[in-house]
């Protein structure tokens, strides 16, 4: 590949990468928590939760896709495996089926984990002049602190 010349210094785009590895890894791992939950939740508010976990779940999928498109933009490998979100990823995997409760409390973590590795890159990608990649997560994490809020209100 030739060199890249995007008025980014190869320092700063490396750095920015691998940042954006780390929101790829916890996006993808909460997406798949989401989809789990979306098929495995029971209870009085089955239809809902169902419902809403699958909206999220789908919005995801098309984080992850510009979040990897970005981190290829910049140069970088996209990881793509399960053993390299599970090392990149903030978010720590569900073993078995939590009630839905859980369920709502675990993806409110998430989503909150999600903002704050956003904020992460955010600040990488102000001081290299970024735009891109600025707007790119901005447009991320107002989605999850929506996200997280719907969650929160769930709770009572």
């Amino acid at each position: 590949m030739s060199e890249i010349d995007i008025g980014i210094n190869e320092e700063d785009r490396l750095e920015i990468a691998h940042a954006l590895q780390g929101l790829l890894a916890t996006s993808y791992t909460l997406y798949l928590q989401t989809h789990n939950f979306h098929w495995n939740v029971t209870g009085p508010h089955f239809r809902d939760l169902h419902l809403m976990f699958e909206e999220h779940y789908t919005e995801l999928a098309i984080a992850v896709d510009d979040i990897a498109e970005r981190i290829r933009t910049l140069g970088v490998p996209a990881p793509g495996t399960y053993a390299a979100f599970a090392q990149l990823s903030a978010i720590d995997e569900v073993d078995g089926v939590p009630s839905s409760d859980d369920m709502v409390a675990i993806l409110l973590k998430g989503h909150e984990q999600i903002v704050r590795s956003c904020r992460e890159v955010l600040d990488l990608s102000g001081d290299a002049d970024d735009e891109s990649t600025s707007a790119l997560v901005s447009d991320r994490m107002r989605v999850h602190e929506k996200t997280a809020w719907m969650l929160r209100a769930l709770q009572g």
